[in-house]
């Protein structure tokens, strides 16, 4: 019998550049999808929709079905770990995400033992996609990062964070036994992902942006080190990318310290830094979501700038951040067809 060759996406992370670089787009399962519209009505809430594995696994395979993507990342959100420790989470139409009063740290880590089996509708969600994905795309799981997390729980929503920022300052201990439990539990999140199938993890350090360097290194770096190395010991061997996003003059320091095996890289980063970082690990990442939503030539130059700059060595072609609700399908089109057609 021969042996099934390692995914391109996958073979990236492993420390090899491909003919062409593997692609995929974050969010790339969701709202400029007419499809996913229609499924998206036939569950209550946006929560109860993420823990049925069988809207969820649909959801995650309707963007494979309709592109050439290299990879399917789990549909789900990073905020169903507050959920899974104790505090209450829900959406409300046009303000989105919405927390409820913080539990206390006892009461966190006293649910701790409960994380992944509150979480197991996405395990088996993962279980699913992997069953119908075709042997070269590549599977992925994800879990916000921990200050991320802390940010969102702190905050009971979405804001301009200046409070959490504030309380890491005036407030350490706290935020730091806050930092300390979200570690241990997406770590365990993380491992029965990897578990289900997931062949790669990515962290989303969605709010790294505007951190002193001295507070990166304790609210980003510290706890992404600890995450990386609690998933070692959980037995986890699946490559990990990590994502602090707006952050571009932290990278190499981070990379100088966090084991990940890929890095993203948001609309910010230069030219040059990517290729700098390149020769370090493998990078993904940079299109800007507002240019692949106007499209025209601006971005068939932008797409081919990163393409000439990156694509003959370790780099996933991905958005420097989400795909936007209202990016017309012909734009993805356009793009994709100049990455399948590059020649390294």
């Amino acid at each position: 019998m021969s042996q099934i060759a390692v995914p391109p996406l996958l073979s990236v992370l492993q420390g090899e550049a491909q003919a062409r670089p593997p692609v995929w787009f974050m969010r790339q399962a969701g709202r400029y999808l007419p499809e996913y519209r229609e499924l998206r009505q036939t569950a209550p809430d946006f929560i109860a929709f993420c823990l049925n594995p069988e809207k969820a696994a649909e959801a995650t395979l309707q963007p494979l079905r309709r592109f050439p993507f290299d990879a399917a990342i789990l549909f789900s959100d990073i905020l169903v770990l507050p959920m899974a420790l104790g505090q209450k989470v829900w959406f409300e139409t046009g303000e989105g995400p919405k927390l409820g009063e913080l539990p206390a740290i006892e009461t966190m880590q006293g649910e701790m033992d409960k994380v992944a089996e509150m979480l197991a509708p996405m395990g088996e969600t993962l279980k699913r996609v992997r069953a119908a994905l075709p042997a070269d795309k590549t599977l992925i799981g994800f879990a916000g990062a921990p200050w991320t997390i802390v940010t969102y729980m702190i905050e009971k929503g979405s804001s301009d964070r200046s409070n959490v920022r504030s309380k890491a300052y005036t407030d350490a201990a706290l935020i730091d036994q806050l930092l300390g439990v979200v570690v241990e539990a997406t770590a365990r999140y993380l491992a029965m992902q990897a578990a289900a199938g997931a062949q790669v993890l990515q962290l989303f350090e969605s709010w790294a942006e505007g951190l002193a360097d001295d507070q990166f290194q304790r609210l980003v770096i510290e706890p992404h080190k600890a995450l990386a190395a609690r998933l070692r010991e959980l037995g986890v061997t699946a490559p990990v990318i990590g994502f602090p996003r707006g952050a571009p003059a932290m990278l190499e320091t981070y990379l100088d310290q966090v084991p990940v095996q890929g890095l993203g890289l948001d609309t910010t980063t230069p030219l040059h830094l990517g290729q700098k970082l390149q020769s370090r690990v493998a990078i993904q990442g940079a299109l800007d979501p507002l240019l692949l939503r106007a499209g025209g030539a601006a971005l068939d130059r932008r797409v081919d700038a990163l393409l000439e700059t990156w694509g003959r060595g370790r780099y996933i072609f991905n958005l420097g951040h989400g795909i936007l609700p209202d990016t017309p399908m012909s734009h993805v089109e356009q793009v994709l067809k100049r990455i399948v057609e590059f020649k390294a």
